[in-house]
């Protein structure tokens, strides 16, 4: 029972959080004297374990030191093989080096678990975009750690000019990297494709950081990138079977069936005109339900599209 115990006890110490002595030993089912023992023959293979002081006391596997193979349950093997699998090619060498870590794994799972694996056949799509190097992700999370300004090419409409920037957060996104920052010479917070930007070193002085004018990095990227806030969300009844619409709507739509061959459609845009013409993208009989901003966009927009051409009979 000791090497099962062992094993469980590994397992939770993995996860790096501090733990209370007297937690360890209910989770275990074990006296804390069976817990001090079991820590000591952890430690005697090779396992940094820390004893902290406090009320509660506690322990936790130090970071940093050439530990034994670390041990996964079954979960959470299957969570990295799939992970590896999807794993996209936003960051260049890095997917081929994921293909054979997933072979690895694989050959060593026990049969159980391979069967359970083969069964998510799962696979990414290619982006075909230009990859970031690793080193300028490295270069640029470790700005942003140390608060430093950071230095970089990056091409304009009059060439290539030198950012100097206050490096707030690094954001993924449809396959492509984004760097959020106060950009210093325009006193003005910008987004930047890490694709295009080339680093400089040494750095810029340390700064102290702003706060970011969003809810977070996701939101203002979503805000920057398109334009402003999807502020406009409305609902059309297209005549089209729903499954036939839904592999042409964003992530934030919601397609509902209205019968063999009518869906209702909600989804959003930057303006009602914009999303007026996005439900008339589909090629089919529509009606717009609502609102009444979006009613009137889409009679506006037709008025337009109805309107004679200037020197036409």
């Amino acid at each position: 029972m000791a090497p099962t115990r062992l094993l469980g006890l590994l397992s939770l110490l993995q996860g790096g959080r501090r733990w209370p002595a007297s937690e360890l030993a209910e989770r275990l089912e074990i006296s804390p004297r069976t817990l001090r023992r079991d820590l000591d023959r952890l430690r005697d293979a090779g396992y940094a374990v820390e004893s902290l002081t406090g009320p509660d006391g506690g322990y936790r596997l130090v970071p940093g030191y050439d530990l034994p193979p670390l041990l996964f349950d079954d979960d959470q093997v299957l969570a990295i093989a799939v992970a590896l699998r999807t794993m996209p090619d936003s960051i260049a060498g890095l997917a081929d080096s994921a293909d054979r870590a997933l072979a690895g794994i694989r050959q060593v799972l026990p049969a159980r678990l391979r069967v359970r694996l083969d069964l998510l056949e799962v696979s990414a799509t290619r982006s075909g975009r230009e990859p970031v190097k690793p080193d300028e992700l490295i270069a640029i999370a470790q700005a942003i750690r140390r608060r430093e300004v950071l230095r970089f090419d990056y091409p304009g409409r009059d060439g290539t000019v030198v950012r100097r920037v206050e490096p707030h957060h690094v954001v993924a996104r449809g396959g492509r990297w984004y760097l959020i920052g106060w950009d210093a010479d325009r006193a003005d917070w910008r987004t930047f494709r890490v694709d295009r930007l080339r680093t400089r070193t040494p750095t810029g002085p340390r700064f102290e950081p702003r706060q970011l004018p969003a809810d977070g990095p996701a939101e203002f990227l979503s805000e920057r990138i398109g334009g402003g806030p999807l502020l406009c969300r409305g609902t059309a009844v297209l005549h089209l079977p729903a499954e036939q619409v839904l592999p042409w709507v964003g992530s934030d739509a919601v397609v509902e069936s209205d019968g063999p061959d009518r869906c209702r459609v909600t989804a959003s845009s930057w303006t009602w005109g914009g999303l007026a013409a996005w439900f008339g993208f589909f090629d089919v009989e529509l009606d717009l339900v609502a609102p009444d901003e979006l009613i009137e966009a889409g009679r506006r927009l037709a008025d337009r599209l109805d309107r004679p051409r200037p020197g036409a009979g």
